[in-house]
C-alpha cells in the first residue's frame, strides 16, 4: 500500500518538473494537490478502497486528472507520467529541493551550469567553490547551501510526527481486527507523541503468535522483512520507516508497554528505583525474586514503586518521576480540551478554502469557533492584506456569523490576522485598524538572520505593541527544513508575562513551535499559551492533537491553554492582556 508520504512526494516533485519546463500553472495544482494528500487524517489509499476514484477525486486540490493519477500509483505502485518526468531531466529533485532556499529554477540553473544531480554533486561543487561564482548565486548563497545540507544531514532518518501517525494508527486498527489478537498498543517514541519518529514499535497479546506475524509481514505497505520469528519480527515499510512489532503473553502487556514506550532515560531511572525497592524490572514484569508483582498493566507497576503513572508525553526523566513519587504531577491538558482555533488562513491569501469552508470544516472537527488570520500586506507572497481588505473581511465575517445565528449555530468566527513584524519590530497595519480586530497575532516571516540581540529587540519591541495579543510560531523553526531564528526564547517568555502577549503553540507538524522545553518554562513563568493548527487547508484541523501533545510534553496543563475556553471567556481574557499593554505603552 502506498501511503500519503509517498503520494505526496510524488505530487510535489512532478509540480517541480512542471515548473523548470515553464509549464504554466499546472506547477501550482500539483503543489496543492501534494499538500492537500500531505494533510490528510486518512490514508488516501483507506479512501480509494472504501469508495473509490470518486472519493479521491473529492478529495480537496485533486481534480479528475490527478485523480487518474493517484489511482495509477494506488493501483500499480509506480506513475508512468512521473517517471518520464524524471527521465526528461535526471536530476534527484525531491532530495535537492529538500534543502532550504533551494527551488526548481536553482536547481534547472545548477543543473545547465554545472551538472548538479544530487545532493552529493551540490556539496562537491559548494566546497569547491563553484557556485559562488555564477552569476546570480554569490559566496552568500554557497554558504547557506552548505549550511543546508548539514541542517538535513542532521535531521535525517527521523520521520515527522504527523506523518507517521496515520500509517501507524491503519496498521494499529488492522491489527485490532485480527480474531486471534487480544490487545494491541502503540509503544516507542510514537506513544510518547515526539516531534519526529525514528520507528514505529507495536506490541501485540496473542495465543497465535505464528498467525499474527503471517499477517504483519504480509500486508502491503511492506517493502523489506530484516527477521521474522514467533515473538519479534522487524520489516521496513515502504515509506522508509522501520517497524517492529512483538507478541507476548497478557500477563506481561503493561511491562511491555512500560518498557518500550521508553524513554531510555526514564526507563534507566525506573529500573534502578525498583532495585533500591527490592524488585527486579523488566519488559516481562515487576519481579520480587522468582516472584511476578506486577505486569499486567503499566498502572500496577507504577503503583507497585509507590508512584502514580507518568503520562507517556513527559516519560524522559526530566523530573516526572520524583514528582511522581510525591504525586504531585500535573494534570496535563487532555486531547478533547481545545474548543477553537486561533490561526487559520484561508483564500483571502495563501489558504486552500474559502472563510465559511474553513468554519464548516471546524464545526465538523468538534470545534467551537476559529479565528480567521490570514497574511498582512507586507507578505506580498500570499497576497497579504491591507487595511481595506482586512475591512472588507470583516464585514464577510459579520455576513456568515448572522448565517450560522439565523440557523441557531452556536459556532463563532472570530476576526484576527496574522499581522507581519517588520525588520524595526514595527507592525505592517495600522493600529487603528488593528483595534478592530478579536485577535491579532503577530509573526517574523522574514530577516531571519538577524543577530540574536536584534531578532529579540525586533519581537519585543512588537510585543509591546498594545493591539498584538498572541505571538504565533515564535521561533521560526521548520522541523527538518529550517533552524529557528537566533532569538533568546528565555527573555521573550520573560517580556511576555510583563505584557500578557499570548505565546503559540503551532501545532502544523512542521513547526511544533514553541519546542517543549520552552512550553515548560513559559507554564512555570505564568504565561498564557494557544493551541493552534496553522491550517491552510480545511483537512488540517486534525493537526491540534499534534500541538496538544507538544503541550502536555511541556506540561501544560488547561489553565495554561486560553483557547480551552469558550469564546466569550476566551477574548476576554485577550482583553485583560490588552489592558496590560495599555498600561506600559
Amino acid at each position: 500500500m502506498i501511503s500519503n508520504r509517498e503520494i505526496s512526494k510524488i505530487l510535489y516533485e512532478i509540480g517541480e518538473y512542471l515548473e523548470i519546463k515553464g509549464v504554466m500553472f499546472k506547477p501550482r495544482a500539483y503543489e496543492k494537490a501534494g499538500y492537500s494528500v500531505e494533510n490528510l487524517e486518512e490514508e488516501v489509499a483507506e479512501i480509494y478502497k472504501k469508495n473509490g476514484l470518486k472519493a479521491v477525486e473529492d478529495i480537496p486540490g485533486i481534480g479528475v486528472s490527478i485523480a487518474l493519477k493517484v489511482e495509477e500509483l494506488l493501483k500499480t505502485g509506480r506513475l508512468k507520467y512521473y517517471e518520464k518526468l524524471k527521465k526528461s531531466f535526471p536530476v534527484k529533485i525531491g532530495e535537492l529541493s529538500a534543502i532550504e532556499g533551494m527551488g526548481p529554477k536553482m536547481i534547472f540553473k545548477l543543473y545547465k551550469k554545472l551538472k548538479i544531480r544530487s545532493i552529493k554533486d551540490l556539496e562537491k561543487a559548494a566546497g569547491a567553490g563553484k557556485i559562488a561564482v555564477i552569476a546570480g548565486f554569490g559566496k552568500k548563497t554557497e554558504e547557506k547551501i552548505l549550511k543546508g545540507i548539514e541542517f538535513l544531514r542532521k535531521s535525517g532518518g527521523r520521520f515527522l510526527l504527523g506523518v507517521v501517525l496515520p500509517q501507524a494508527r491503519s496498521i494499529e486498527n488492522r491489527l485490532k481486527e485480527l480474531k486471534h489478537v487480544n490487545r494491541v498498543a502503540i509503544a516507542g517514541s510514537l506513544r510518547r507523541m515526539q516531534e519526529t519518529i525514528g520507528d514505529l514499535d507495536f506490541l501485540v497479546t496473542s495465543k497465535k503468535p505464528k498467525e499474527v506475524m503471517k499477517f504483519f509481514v504480509s500486508m502491503p505497505e511492506i517493502s523489506h522483512i530484516y527477521s521474522q520469528g514467533q515473538t519479534k519480527t522487524m520489516v521496513r515499510l515502504k515509506s522508509g520507516i522501520d517497524a517492529d512489532l512483538r507478541v507476548i503473553p497478557d500477563i506481561s502487556f503493561g511491562a511491555a508497554s512500560q518498557y518500550f514506550t521508553g524513554d531510555k532515560r526514564h526507563n534507566i531511572t525506573i529500573r534502578a528505583l525498583a532495585e533500591r525497592k527490592g524488585f527486579k524490572l523488566n519488559e516481562y514484569g515487576l519481579w520480587r525474586g522468582e516472584k511476578l508483582i506486577a505486569g499486567e498493566t503499566e498502572e500496577e507497576i507504577y503503583k507497585s514503586l509507590g508512584m502514580v503513572t507518568p503520562s507517556p508525553e513527559i516519560r524522559n526523566d526530566s523530573g516526572e518521576i520524583q514528582v511522581a513519587l510525591q504525586n504531585k504531577l500535573p494534570k496535563l491538558i487532555g486531547y478533547g480540551d481545545v474548543r477553537g482555533d486561533l490561526q487559520v488562513q484561508t483564500n483571502w491569501t495563501d489558504g486552500e478554502n474559502s472563510i465559511e469552508e474553513m468554519a464548516e470544516s471546524a464545526k465538523s472537527a468538534g470545534l467551537e469557533y476559529i479565528a480567521i488570520t490570514d497574511h498582512t500586506k507586507s507578505l506580498a507572497m500570499t497576497g497579504g492584506a491591507d487595511e481595506k481588505k482586512l475591512l472588507k473581511q470583516m464585514a464577510e465575517i459579520d455576513q456568515l456569523n448572522s448565517k450560522f445565528q439565523a440557523l441557531n449555530s452556536k459556532f463563532r468566527i472570530l476576526k484576527g490576522a496574522e499581522v507581519n513584524i517588520l525588520k524595526d519590530g514595527m507592525l505592517d497595519i495600522k493600529d487603528e485598524v488593528l483595534a478592530k480586530l478579536d485577535v491579532v497575532g503577530i509573526a517574523v516571516h522574514s530577516h531571519f538572520n538577524l543577530s540574536r540581540a536584534e531578532q529579540t529587540k525586533r519581537i519585543i519591541k512588537a510585543m509591546k505593541n498594545k493591539n498584538a495579543d498572541i505571538l504565533f510560531h515564535p521561533t521560526g523553526r521548520l522541523i527538518q527544513k529550517r533552524e529557528p531564528y537566533d532569538v533568546d526564547v528565555e527573555e521573550i517568555i520573560k517580556v511576555a508575562k510583563e505584557t500578557g502577549t499570548i505565546l503559540e503553540i503551532d501545532a502544523d507538524p512542521y513547526r511544533l513551535d514553541l519546542k517543549d522545553e520552552y512550553i515548560r518554562k513559559a507554564v512555570a513563568a505564568g504565561v498564557k499559551l494557544s493551541i493552534n493548527t496553522d491550517a491552510h487547508s480545511k483537512n488540517s484541523f486534525h493537526y491540534l492533537e499534534f500541538g496538544i501533545a507538544q503541550a502536555r510534553r511541556g506540561w501544560a496543563g488547561k489553565n495554561d491553554i486560553i483557547n480551552t475556553r469558550p469564546w466569550p471567556e476566551m477574548l476576554k481574557l485577550l482583553k485583560t492582556k490588552q489592558n496590560i499593554k495599555n498600561k506600559i505603552a
